[in-house]
């Protein structure tokens, strides 16, 4: 019995060295849970990363220029219009010049102290006005026909561009260039008007002149003086 009570104290003091692993299901879903939440939250950063990049490319084409311009011929097809008006032969685009004009070569009334010398000079004058006024509006109407081609193609240009355009900006510079092609038409549609208009009026200017001429020249026939006297006259010495 001794032996067995030694044996038992030998067997009881022996330490126990295998041991079974406990599973916490709790925390495997928590730690599941915590993964599959990161994981969302990178997904979230990296779409709105995305959507920034799209954003900064969409911004990029809104702010790219349109590649086409039709600017540099617009104005200087522009500035050969205001050159061929400003050519006007005769009687200028100018006040002073036409009141003077018209205070002189076109007067109201013409006294008997103008002589017929002065009448012919002045009718010539207003014939010449009124001849280089008619040259000045075809002139002008031949620019603006010669300016029609550029514009066709100017248009069709932009309305490519236009439709071909990548973002707001390119858009609205192509919207804006055709607006200006428009006010260039309008501008030599008045340049039109305004010469043919001159060229009426100093027809009109110079048909009135003539009448008035007219009736001075006429005054001045029948106020021929005393009319005849009869005197003696010696024919042979």
């Amino acid at each position: 019995m001794a032996g067995f009570g030694a044996l038992s104290s030998i067997v009881v003091s022996v330490p126990a060295h295998a041991q079974w692993a406990v599973y916490d299901g709790a925390a495997h879903v928590q730690t599941v849970l915590i993964a599959a939440r990161e994981l969302q939250q990178v997904n979230q950063e990296a779409q709105s990363l995305l959507n920034e990049a799209t954003m900064l490319e969409n911004q990029a084409r809104n702010l790219a220029n349109l590649p086409l311009s039709v600017l540099a011929p617009l104005e200087q097809s522009i500035q050969q219009t205001e050159q061929i008006v400003g050519q006007a032969q005769g009687l200028a685009y100018n006040l002073t010049s036409i009141d003077q004009a018209f205070s002189q070569i076109y007067p109201q009334a013409l006294t008997n102290s103008v002589s017929a010398k002065q009448m012919t000079t002045d009718a010539q004058t207003r014939w010449q006005n009124a001849r280089g006024a008619y040259q000045d509006g075809l002139r002008v109407q031949t620019g603006a026909v010669q300016n029609l081609d550029a514009t066709r193609s100017q248009i069709d240009s932009l309305v490519t561009s236009s439709q071909s355009a990548s973002g707001a900006l390119q858009a609205a510079q192509s919207g804006n260039q055709l607006a200006a092609l428009q006010t260039r038409q309008l501008a030599d549609l008045t340049a039109v008007v305004t010469a043919m208009g001159r060229a009426q009026a100093l027809e009109g200017a110079r048909q009135v002149a003539s009448e008035e001429q007219g009736r001075a020249q006429l005054t001045n026939f029948l106020n021929y003086g005393t009319g005849y006297t009869p005197g003696t006259a010696q024919m042979f010495h």
